[in-house]
């Protein structure tokens, strides 16, 4: 799979599904659609497809065709829907002409907040709840970016091939947001929040530790001597999928 394919992966299931994670935690998100009753579908030809259902305020993100879309999103090539991602080009609305206000004015207001919070300063990130949003925004990115990296980059397939088979915890502590990523038959997946018995699990002392390593202030080999981060468990598992973090600034800026 080439560069733009694998880009357009992402942006539709690391990035764009993110808008669940972002109205479920940002108040601001959560206001912007609280009148909502839409789906929308996107597909792109020979690609990956994505659905969003926005209803009684809240948003789920689902993959493949949804049965009946209020409004359905074509885009002739991964490179367009990366130009879209990237503000340089629009979809073909296939259906849901009539809600063309909505995907001018509306729905551009939700991915305005996502962008707000995926694209942060130093002012910003002082900010402890805009922090936290980031945070949980980064860690939800990174679940579903390894997921599709093992799967479809070259590279990222050399570095998951030697992944040992099982469950990886990644936890905030001490009570903050956790993800999980399944290997199981050769097939990568992102599983529950807080799966029971994991076979590795990595540990963010605190949602600064976190946050400091998934925006590179810090390094992990650093944050490991200082104890802000632990590793239990199969440790070559979370190798494999440190290795598969690093390749998402490739796609993703």
């Amino acid at each position: 799979m080439d560069y733009q394919q694998v880009k357009a992966n992402l942006n539709l299931h690391a990035v764009l599904r993110n808008l669940e994670t972002l109205v479920a935690c940002d108040g601001h998100a959560a206001d912007i659609i609280k009148e909502w009753q839409v789906t929308l579908q996107f597909s792109v030809f020979r690609g990956p497809t994505l659905f969003l259902t926005f209803e009684n305020g809240q948003c789920k993100a689902g993959e493949g065709a949804h049965p009946s879309p209020d409004v359905r999103l074509f885009f002739v090539s991964a490179g367009h829907l990366n130009s879209m991602m990237d503000g340089k080009g629009a979809p073909i609305p296939l259906k849901g002409i009539t809600r063309l206000k909505f995907l001018t004015k509306e729905f551009p207001k939700l991915t305005d907040r996502l962008e707000y919070f995926l694209k942060p300063d130093e002012t910003l990130l002082a900010d402890d709840t805009y922090r936290e949003v980031n945070t949980r925004l980064n860690l939800g990115v990174a679940a579903y970016a390894v997921r599709e990296l093992a799967t479809w980059d070259p590279m990222g397939k050399l570095n998951a091939a030697s992944m040992p088979e099982g469950t990886l915890a990644i936890r905030v502590l001490p009570d903050g947001p956790s993800v999980s990523i399944v290997k199981e038959n050769g097939a990568y997946a992102v599983g529950e929040e807080n799966p029971k018995d994991p076979m590795a699990v990595m540990s963010f002392r605190d949602m600064a530790v976190a946050n400091d390593l998934m925006n590179g202030k810090c390094d992990a080999f650093t944050a490991l001597a200082r104890g802000d981060v632990s590793m239990k468990g199969k440790i070559p598992m979370i190798e494999s999928v440190n290795l598969l973090m690093d390749r998402i600034p490739h796609y993703l800026e």
